[in-house]
């Protein structure tokens, strides 16, 4: 029982705690991961948009510019004036110029550009090469130490030929700032087409083990948008893992409790069944060894009181003599029931026609049944039913029941018995209309020694079950308190042996 126990305790507590616990804080892990890329997703898109509206607007501005200007180019300051009342509205630009075609300074929003010549930067080559908006890979850092990307769109004749060039430095603080107001808490950095950085956003001072960083492809430019974040935490799942732990472990635990509940009381049942048992064969071998000794002074005891009934004539007497005589037979009844309860013995057995039996008994059942003013009726089936009983217990046991059901109905009744032909069984039912049994006793009918009748002995159900029990059927009683008893046998059909 304890090496049964613990199996149990292992099967039924520690391994679906563990799986259940592992699956909750996976499921939860799970959602978590699904919530946190979500997130990530939606961040990634709002500054995708942002940064493709943001390069959107300003090259379009600068082909309005370009266009603006292409009649005035022989009018510096008419252009640097435009320039600067641009600059001056819009606080993105750090700087707006007017190259010519070979990248020399010609007018400009400050003196940044001064001196220099960017024919070798690389946006440049790629509006003489493509005559249309380019921007620089990298972060170029000014004389003021304003670091700004620069923006470049042809001037172009009609003849489609680059004739100057519009450089615009787009303020890289004033890019972050804006990222910053969207997500404060996010580390975001756009990389080139060759994978090298070009700025970030909220850079981590170190990387963490449990960095994670995904792309987005922005559309305006080839450009990837990164963001790098930390894993989701497990801490805030891990207060909700305890908590279904403990609820889980709790239920298991009154699951345990109620399956060693039923198995303590299946065992404590099938203890009382083998201590019944037990009982009967130990009232068996005790009757087997002391029948004979009590049966032969019995005998003795019955000749001499019909002797002594042959000598006194007297109505007295022979009323005792009848009391002698009736409690010899209840004590040779008690004999022969016992004997039947002991251990079990070859019985001789036959296939025959229940309805034959019942016929055989019928007229004892109509005596009895006169004797107890009850009105007796039968029904039986017209095709044969073959069962294989002993015929003189399957007998005793109809006698027995029908006696029962006469003592019920004292004061009269009607007694019914009832012979069908199931599928597979024959069904016999004997019911009486007498005062019924307690609810409370129903449980107890088949108990040895356990009888409701002042005299009786207890062991007449024990011994109608024990003996259909040997013929492989079943035998059930129905009771309403106040409204009769019905008692019905079933027994398993068989074949004829003619046939």
């Amino acid at each position: 029982m304890k090496k049964h126990g613990k199996f149990l305790y292992i099967f039924v507590v520690i391994l679906p705690s563990i799986l259940a616990i592992i699956g909750f804080y996976d499921l939860l892990s799970n959602r978590a991961g699904q919530q946190h890329n979500k997130e990530l997703e939606w961040i990634a898109s709002l500054h995708k948009n942002q940064m493709d509206q943001f390069i959107s607007e300003t090259t379009i501005s600068l082909d309005i510019l370009a266009v603006s200007i292409e009649e005035d180019l022989n009018n510096l300051d008419k252009v640097q004036s435009i320039f600067k009342k641009m600059a001056n509205q819009d606080p993105r630009y750090g700087g707006i110029y007017l190259l010519d075609f070979e990248g020399n300074l010609l007018v400009g929003t400050n003196d940044y550009l001064k001196q220099y010549n960017l024919r070798d930067k690389q946006y440049i080559k790629e509006v003489l090469l493509t005559k249309d908006t380019a921007v620089s890979d990298e972060v170029e850092t000014l004389s003021n130490n304003q670091a700004v990307i620069a923006v470049a769109t042809p001037v172009l004749k009609s003849e489609q030929q680059v004739e100057a060039i519009i450089v615009s430095h787009i303020r890289l603080d004033y890019m972050k700032n804006i990222m910053r107001v969207l997500t404060p808490e996010h580390s975001i950095f756009f990389e080139n087409a060759k994978q090298i950085p070009v700025f970030s956003v909220n850079e981590r001072p170190e990387a963490s083990k449990n960095e994670l960083s995904l792309k987005y492809p922005l559309s305006q430019l080839p450009w990837n948008l990164v963001i790098t974040t930390d894993e989701q935490k497990n801490n805030n799942f891990i207060g909700y893992t305890f908590l279904f732990a403990v609820v889980f472990i709790v239920i298991v635990h009154i699951i345990y409790l109620f399956i060693k509940y039923m198995m303590l009381k299946r065992q404590t049942n099938l203890e009382r069944m083998q201590q019944e048992t037990q009982k009967l064969e130990l009232i068996g071998t005790l009757a087997a060894s002391t029948a004979h000794e009590i049966r032969n002074p019995l005998t003795g005891i019955k000749g001499l009181v019909q002797l002594l009934n042959e000598k006194y004539n007297d109505q007295e007497d022979e009323f005792y003599f009848s009391v002698i005589n009736k409690e010899v037979a209840r004590i040779n009844q008690i004999v022969s029931e016992l004997l039947i309860l002991g251990k079990p013995t070859a019985q001789k057995v036959s296939i025959v026609d229940m309805k034959d039996i019942i016929s055989d008994l019928n007229p004892l059942i109509y005596s009895e049944a006169n004797l107890y003013s009850v009105d007796y009726k039968f029904t039986l089936p017209e095709q044969e039913i073959w069962v294989k009983v002993n015929i003189d217990q399957m007998k005793q046991v109809i006698l027995n029941l029908t006696k029962n059901a006469f003592e019920a109905m004292n004061n009269g009744g009607e007694l019914r018995l009832t012979v069908l032909k199931r599928e597979n069984s024959c069904q016999l039912s004997i019911t009486d209309n007498g005062p019924g049994i307690e609810k409370e006793k129903h449980d107890q009918l088949f108990k040895p020694f356990f009888t409701s009748k002042e005299d009786g002995t207890g062991l007449g159900l024990v011994v109608c079950k024990r003996i259909i029990d040997s013929f492989d059927g079943t035998i059930e009683i129905e009771s309403e308190f106040g409204f009769g008893t019905t008692v019905t046998i079933s027994i398993p059909l068989q074949t004829p042996a003619n046939e």
